[in-house]
Formats: C-alpha cells, structure tokens, sequence
C-alpha cells in the first residue's frame, strides 16, 4: 500500500520529508486545513477583491519596490501571469528529484495553516503534480534566501500553470509542462488569481527541502563515523578507557555521552583492544622495541567522543530549526481573524531564510569536522611514528616494492580541505537586492548547496578510513589474529571484505576506493554495525 503523509501545517516531520521525497510517499491536505484555505478565500474574494478595496500588498498593488503601484482588478489575472515570467529568472543545474518533491510537499504543508489567502484548486493543483509525478525542473542558483526562494518557486508556478517554454519531468523524461501534465491526466494549463502567485513563490520550500534532506543523510553518515573510528581503534589497538561512560557524564553533553556509548557497543567483546593485544610487538614497531602501558591515544582517537558528540550536537540543534520551518507560513503577507471575526492583513518577513542559512553553515561545519577528525586517524594509519608497529603506508611486503596508501591519504587529505573552504559561512555574506528594498539576505539557498557538497565529500574520507583500517587488520592477522574484533566492529569489517577482497600487494587504488566510498555513501558500515548491535544512539 502507497503511504500518504497528511499535511495540515503543523505536523510535518523530516522523515515525513524524506518518505515522499525518496520513497514516492503520497500527500493529502488534511480536513481542518482545507476548510480553513477556503473560508480565508472566501472572506476575501467577498470583501477585499472589489475596485474601491484599499490598497492591499500584492492583493490589488505591485510587488517590492513597485508595492505603490495599483492594479486594478481588471489587470489582476494578467498581474499573476507577469509576476511567474518575471520571476522564472534561476540559473544553473536543476534540482534533484528529490529535492523538487520535498519542495512541493513543504510548500503545501505552508499553506496547511490557512493564513496564505491563495485558492484551494492552487493548493489541490500542487497536490496533484506531487502524486501524480509531475516535477518542475527548477534552477538551484538564482535564491538569496530573502523572499524566500522567489526564482525556484516561480519555476514551479510556471510548471503549475502549463506555460509552454516551462520545463518538466515525467516519468524520468523531461518535456514541456503542459505535455507532462496531460500525460499524468491534469489540465495543461491553468489560471492564477489575485494572491495565488505571490502565495505560491513568496516562501522558502527549496532551502527547506535542500536542508531536510541534508540532516537527515548527516544525522546517518555522523552515526557511521563512530563505527569508522572504532574500527579504526582496532586496527592500533587503542585503549579503551576513554570511552569509559564515567568520563562523559562528567561533561554532561548529550552528543558526547551518545558517541562514547557508541563506541563501547561497536568494540564489545573485543580483544584487539586490550593490554594483552597491545603486548605484542610487531616487526615494523621500531619506535618500541619492549612494550610499556600506553597509557592513552593521541586526540583523534581520545577524543572521538568529544568531537563526534559535539558535532552531533549541533546537527540536532539544526534538526530543531528546520522542522520548524517546515511548518512555517513563510509567504507575506499573511491574514489573520481578528476578534472581530474580519480578516487583517498583515505585511511581515516570514520568508527571510536566516534560520536555514544557520542552520546549514552549522551542519557544514560539523561535517567537515567528521572529516577532519577521520583524516588525522587513516593519518596516522598510514604514519610509523603513530601506529604502533603497523608497516609504513600500511605497505604490503616487501616494503618498498610496493608504495603502500600514501598518496591515498593525501588524497583525503586534498578533500578534507575542499571542505574548509565550503565552510565559510554564507549566513555572514549580504548583497542587498531589489533597489535596497531587500536589504539585507540570508544567501540560505548557498548555504544548503555547501552543506550538501560537504556531506558529499564526506564518504570519500570516511570509506577511505575504514578500508585502510580493515587493513591494518588483515596486515597484522599472522601476529594478532588471535584477538577478536568486537562484535560491532567485526561485522563492519566483514562487510567491507565482502566488496574489497584483501591483496597484500599494490593494486589499482581505484578498484578499492570506489567500493569503499560507495559502502560510506549508502551508510553500509552503519547499517552492517546495527545488525550486529542495534541501533545507534
């Protein structure tokens, strides 16, 4: 059976974001949200759509600067055709698939609260187009995150109303709008009346839709990074005390807390970890020739809790900050009852991004940290002076004849600083547009595409750490094969072996870096490490 997510304004969660985005989820606009668009409507087709109506922002005047500028009733469908043309004015690549969906859902989930005043054959039009599979190619540049998404969202409108040059996809073709709606069984074309155009383009859905989905692959890759790191820890055979949960309450950080405990279920049962392990004396340990206590690990691996954690932190911090947007009215102007039982029309700034530009530049940064955090540990890996007797390079013998994962590293090393350098925030940028009456923009839209980059590159670091960590493992199995992996760790070992054979020799790095990243971008160790322990925290 098909899900549908009901939108009524309120209710709109992320994992319902990502359940009609990626999994073809079906929406419907719930009762009370739709007797409340109509009754809104029809107060104000009645009282405020009239010739000697006073002077109402986008109802019977212009738009931004030319808000002075009247417009007669006469004009008005004309007004709404001009402001779609005008404003379809986004540049660059389309937007995903799915991030078009979500768009189109969160847009609807605006309405749900009945304060827009568009029509509900807008509303049921939108709805249509979502089920029905109908997806307006929309430029992802052009947005500054002020008046919300104007440019992306007019392309849609400009898919909603059928205009002939709008751009769609049906069915994984892309082909004129009004030949994709009449194959899904719509109208291809369609009128706008006063208020619906501004309704519909006057929010934020596609930074809304960009940084749903953006938390919910960063809350599952920063999971992944604590099985990353554990197994990591296995290959040095790490101490374990700083996982020790007496430590992280001390701190009191819920990230921290969720992290150490991670990391102790992924390493439970495990021998590789412990002092015994650790006696052993490998022949490449040249720095140790007798075995003392290590007392502790150098921070990438000390501290996985405490950067992990705070990373999570913030990620669950902007997890709150999005879904609120997700059920915000984000158009202007909005109307109101008033005690009176009349509607008011209020002007306000609804659509200024602000909360999503922060939010995505703190979800930027803490992924790039997860990166960085995981290069200093396949670092130090590959590093004789760190790795406690592991081959130089994790080179397989004879050293020297064969090269090793050097160059590896410097290529995560190359991606880890892509990062710090999306990582400028966007939120601090402003370029004032429209004549200065925007004056100040949020650049969220910016701040969305950064953090998805970011999320992007950060399965090229964390597959290459886990590969070479797993073999750390094999390279060491003659000396230390007999000391188990944990039961978290050992499954995510398994299953990186099951896509990357183990070779002792050079081979062609590109045969085991693409399985490795691709298992990191689906999350394949996480989903590999909760079968083996449940899920993570």
């Amino acid at each position: 059976m098909t899900e549908t997510v009901i939108l009524d304004g309120v209710n709109l969660s992320i994992d319902d974001v990502v359940a009609i985005a990626r999994r073809g989820a079906k929406v419907a606009l719930g009762d009370a949200a739709r007797a409340e668009i109509v009754k809104v409507r029809d107060y104000i087709d009645t009282h405020w759509l009239r010739e000697d109506a006073p002077p109402t922002y986008g109802f019977n005047t212009g738009v931004g600067k030319l808000k002075d500028y009247a417009i007669s009733q006469a004009d008005n469908d004309r007004f709404q055709l001009n402001i779609v043309l005008s404003h379809c004015s986004g540049l660059g690549d389309p937007a995903a698939e799915d991030v078009v969906r979500a768009m189109l859902a969160i847009r609807i989930n605006a309405f749900g609260q009945g304060v827009s005043g568009l029509r509900i054959e807008v509303v049921d039009r939108l709805i249509a187009m979502l089920n029905r599979g109908v997806h307006p190619v929309v430029p992802l540049q052009g947005s500054v995150g002020a008046s919300g998404d104007l440019a992306p969202l007019a392309h849609v409108v400009s898919v909603l109303i059928g205009w002939p040059q709008a751009m769609a996809t049906y069915q994984g073709e892309t082909m004129p709008a009004p030949q994709a709606l009449e194959r899904a069984g719509l109208e291809p074309t369609f009128q706008l009346k006063a208020k619906d155009c501004l309704a519909l383009i006057n929010g934020n859905s596609l930074c809304a839709a960009m940084a749903a989905l953006v938390l919910h692959d960063a809350e599952r890759q920063a999971k992944q990074t604590d099985a990353a790191g554990a197994l990591s820890l296995e290959a040095i055979r790490g101490e374990q005390a700083a996982f020790d949960a007496r430590i992280h309450r001390a701190r009191r950080q819920k990230g921290q807390v969720e992290a150490a405990h991670n990391v102790r279920r992924l390493i439970e049962g495990s021998r590789r970890t412990t002092e015994a392990a650790r006696s052993v004396h490998l022949p490449d340990d040249l720095l140790h020739p007798t075995h003392s206590a290590r007392i502790q690990d150098q921070y990438s691996f000390r501290c996985l809790p405490q950067v992990h954690g705070a990373c999570r932190d913030n990620i669950a911090y902007a997890r709150t900050l999005i879904t609120n947007e997700l059920n915000a009215a984000t158009d202007n102007p909005l109307v109101f009852w008033n005690d009176s039982g009349a509607l008011e029309f209020l002007s306000g700034g609804n659509f200024h991004c602000e909360p999503i530009a922060f939010a995505m530049d703190i979800v930027a940064i803490s992924l790039a940290e997860l990166g960085n955090i995981s290069e200093r540990r396949l670092f130090a890996l590959c590093d004789t002076t760190l790795n406690y007797g592991l081959p130089p390079n994790l080179c397989g013998q004879p050293i020297g004849l064969n090269c090793g994962y050097a160059v590896l590293s410097c290529s995560a090393a190359s991606v880890v600083s892509e990062n710090r350098t999306l990582c400028f925030p966007a939120s601090v940028d402003n370029i004032p547009t429209k004549s200065n009456q925007e004056d100040h923009v949020s650049m969220a839209a910016w701040a969305c595409r950064k953090a998805r980059q970011v999320l992007d590159n950060l399965p090229k670091i964390v597959g290459i750490e886990m590969m070479l960590a797993a073999r750390a493992v094999d390279l060491t199995r003659a000396q230390l094969g007999g000391f188990a992996l944990g039961k978290g760790t050992d499954a995510v070992y398994r299953m990186l072996r099951e896509s990357i054979p183990y070779d002792p020799n050079d081979t062609y790095m590109p045969a085991q870096t693409t399985p490795a990243i691709a298992i990191a971008a689906r999350c394949g160790a996480l989903d590999a490490a909760e079968a083996a322990v449940g899920a993570l925290a």
